[in-house]
């Protein structure tokens, strides 16, 4: 067990930065203890690597607990940094929020939310087609019903829930569609999945390849894979590669989000969205994050709650927009 501080650009808030990175507690593989304490499970050999972040008050760095392979300390402090956004300067959005009445109080009181960023393409590309156009607690239920599917949880002490490792790519190879059916997933959803792995395993979906384009092209490169469509390509770029200047466009969600929080008439999203400039990405998170403070997530301790068959069907009937992808 290795013990580090890594400096973070202040304002920072562990708590709502792994809150809009692991959206419910209900998520396994991104937990928050009740001492305030982040915990992820990484590959490595023979074992899952344990890291365990903190924030320290009254100082600009995290404390970072390593348990596992010391010879990747470096590579995965390197990582952590990139999950928990602490390199972020939001300077340039928070400057054009401040002029949009109805989101400049929700951006000062979540000071210190930074852009997570999945730790691979792969786990960027499955959160975002599972939760196509699915509100988050059917989308989060089905999410956790295929990673317990899929992997055995790693072995540590002093958790309130198990923690796992996210699933290679391999995995969902691996598997039959009918185990993937029973956590929950449509049979386009299932093929898609598929897709993308196959296209990670083979070299033709790289994270370099991704890195090297800009933005437009990077989306319109995923777009090549059927059952990705400017939305889901949105998030990913979003979400796996911390392109801020990518908002993921749907009007509607946006728009009934901004008159939930604004309570004014009908706004110009579109243009809306642009004029917070090369950042505009963070107003996803921000809208997230409203969304999981009105229903008392941000900051929840990790608990256990297993979604009965019958209870997931339920969530499929219910009419909230997704605000998450």
């Amino acid at each position: 067990m290795h013990v580090h501080e890594i400096p973070v650009v202040m304002p920072y808030r562990l708590d709502l930065t792994v809150s809009v990175l692991r959206r419910l507690s209900t998520n396994t593989v991104d937990l928050f203890t009740p001492e305030g304490q982040y915990v992820r499970a990484l590959s490595g050999s023979p074992k899952p690597v344990i890291v365990r972040v903190t924030q320290i008050r009254h100082k600009e760095t995290l404390s970072v607990t390593i348990e596992g392979d010391a010879t990747k300390e470096t590579e995965i402090l390197a990582l952590v940094r990139r999950i928990l956004g602490t390199d972020q300067d939001l300077t340039d959005f928070n400057r054009s929020a401040a002029h949009v009445p109805w989101l400049a109080p929700l951006v000062q009181r979540m000071r210190g939310v930074k852009p997570p960023r999945y730790p691979s393409l792969w786990e960027a590309c499955v959160n975002s087609i599972v939760f196509q156009q699915l509100n988050l607690r059917a989308a989060s239920a089905i999410m956790r019903r295929l990673i317990v599917a899929l992997r055995r949880p790693a072995e540590t002490d002093c958790l309130p829930v198990p923690l796992y490792v996210f699933p290679a790519a391999e995995s969902v190879q691996n598997v039959t569609d009918d185990l993937l059916r029973a956590a929950g997933l449509s049979a386009s959803k299932i093929a898609t999945l598929r897709r993308v792995a196959e296209a990670l395993i083979s070299g033709t979906l790289d994270t370099t390849i991704l890195e090297k384009c800009t933005s437009q092209d990077a989306a319109a490169m995923l777009c090549r894979i059927k059952g990705i469509g400017p939305w889901t390509a949105a998030v990913i770029l979003l979400r796996g590669l911390g392109r801020l200047d990518v908002f993921p466009a749907n009007d509607t969600g946006v728009a009934s989000n901004i008159a939930l929080l604004g309570g004014s008439g009908p706004v110009d999203a579109r243009s809306m969205v642009n004029a917070l400039g090369p950042q505009r990405g963070m107003l996803y998170f921000y809208l997230l994050l409203a969304h999981l403070e009105a229903h008392g997530e941000i900051g929840r301790p990790s608990f256990e709650s297993p979604q009965p068959d019958v209870q997931l069907r339920s969530l499929f009937k219910q009419t909230e927009p997704p605000l998450d992808g």
